[in-house]
């Protein structure tokens, strides 16, 4: 579970995630923003109804959260990450999720 700290809330965090760069994987869309300050990394989620029912959805989001908060004291400070997922994360093991999110990471961070 991430911590409060580290979550993001709010339509316009996610929407200001969206200005700065993006990788896509088989699995994933991984939107980062690069902020100024001393606020923590937050991270935040998006899984539509495309990706499966309400159990579908909840499994990615658990797996996603879990996976990304093994990531969040990688990113440098002021961080907005959105890791957006795509229908085929449904189907996708929980390591072939970790592989994707970090590649899309190496990607955006590059």
């Amino acid at each position: 579970m991430l911590s409060p700290d580290h979550r993001l809330t709010g339509a316009d965090s996610f929407r200001s995630a969206t200005r700065g760069r993006r990788a896509g994987t088989r699995t994933l869309v991984v939107h980062l923003a690069l902020g100024e300050g001393h606020d923590p990394a937050r991270v935040g989620l998006v899984v539509s109804k495309a990706v499966g029912n309400a159990v579908v959805r909840n499994r990615v989001k658990r797996r996603l959260r879990h996976l990304a908060r093994e990531h969040v004291s990688s990113l440098p400070g002021a961080a907005v990450l959105v890791v957006r997922a795509l229908p085929a994360a449904a189907g996708a093991t929980y390591p072939e999720l970790g592989a994707d999110l970090a590649r899309g990471l190496d990607r955006v961070l590059a």
